[in-house]
């Protein structure tokens, strides 16, 4: 296994929480052998069980020579209360986040209870100035290209400047991460009409309208709206987010499925689908949640990127993927530059006028 100064000797370390997910250690050990084959320029640090660990990387003898191992005597559960695992340092995911905050890695990836990942790293890695609360996002695939969907769970509840400052914060996100100029902004709502919805919501529109800062604000999107490539960048709060999200995952899985019966349903169809083959599978490879997998908390201090908890082995080494992507896009340090220089003085000015 790799020695600690091997490990520091490369360009870039990602953390990696061993025992996140439903199937951990397992599914996040054929996940990163996936990710390291893809990227030989990068190094493992590994936090978990090394009794259960070990046997596994065995396995993959490419991907144990780029990781290094530690162990941790605990894990957080699924039903763990993020309060009750907060400050426990013994866990896998408080370790590996650790990592990131001692500068031995750049990023952590875990696929462990999101809330206490939220916890963990709020705590550990701090929020950027100015920042009230971090936000899940994520990059999805809408008609014409790539969005950005902020927040998708970490905190179902927000207030008009948490609305206000996801959209600045995604907007960043789209431009160095989608090479947009000018991306559209969009408050997720459930009407056009500028009095529609939530007085949050409203208000954050309002905030948005009246700032100084630079922002291609195109006021409502509707769920509906999301796929035909309307905007951008779309905001809400975690709670509306995170069902959106599942909504549109849960979609995409039920097309394939629903494809997949008829073509066994029929024996005409079989036939057609040899022609129609090439055009499904890019259909495919669009529409793959599995593929979008890898979801950070922007905000911080560091880079914490969150795996679903049941995800599959290639699906866990989209998220190592993602979060090597934006170390590479040097997105952290980025968004606080572009934060620190934003005028969210005049942000909260305008928030106090429109209260």
């Amino acid at each position: 296994m790799a020695t600690e100064q091997t490990v520091a000797e490369n360009n870039m370390v990602i953390s990696v929480d061993a025992m996140g997910g439903d199937n951990s250690p397992r599914v996040v050990i054929e996940g990163l052998a996936i990710a390291a084959k893809e990227h030989p320029d990068i190094r493992f640090l590994l936090f978990g069980d090394t009794a259960k660990v070990t046997p596994l990387l065995h396995q993959f003898p490419a991907l144990e020579k780029v990781c290094e191992l530690r162990h941790a005597p605990e894990m957080v559960h699924n039903e763990d209360k993020p309060s009750s695992v907060i400050r426990n340092r013994n866990t896998s995911m408080f370790m590996a986040i650790d990592a990131v905050r001692a500068g031995e890695a750049q990023a952590v990836v875990s696929a462990g209870n999101t809330g206490a990942l939220m916890a963990i790293s709020k705590l550990t890695l701090k929020t950027i100035t100015k920042i009230h609360r971090p936000a899940i996002v994520s990059i999805m695939p809408h008609r014409s290209g790539k969005y950005v969907m902020l927040d998708l769970g970490a905190n179902t509840e927000c207030d008009a400047i948490n609305l206000a400052e996801f959209a600045f914060m995604g907007e960043i996100l789209a431009r160095h991460a989608l090479g947009l100029e000018q991306p559209r902004v969009a408050l997720l709502n459930i009407g056009s009409e500028e009095m529609k919805g939530k007085e949050e919501i409203r208000k954050a529109a309002q905030m948005i309208k009246n700032s100084k800062i630079n922002m291609n604000f195109i006021g409502y999107i509707e769920p509906h709206e999301i796929a035909n490539g309307k905007a951008d960048v779309i905001v809400a709060d975690g709670f509306t987010g995170n069902i959106a999200l599942k909504s549109i995952e849960g979609t995409a899985r039920q097309i394939t499925r629903m494809i997949k019966d008829a073509v066994k349903g029929s024996f005409f169809a079989k036939i057609g689908m040899v022609f129609m083959l090439p055009a499904v599978w890019k259909i495919k490879k669009i529409m793959d949640p599995r593929l979008y997998n890898g979801a950070m908390f922007v905000g911080l201090n560091g880079l914490s990127v969150k795996s679903h908890g049941g995800a599959d082995a290639f699906s866990f080494s989209r998220a190592v993927d993602n979060a090597a992507k934006l170390v590479r896009q040097n997105f952290v340090p980025t968004i606080r530059e572009e934060i620190e220089k934003a005028d969210f003085d005049e942000l909260q000015t305008v928030l106090y006028d429109v209260y």
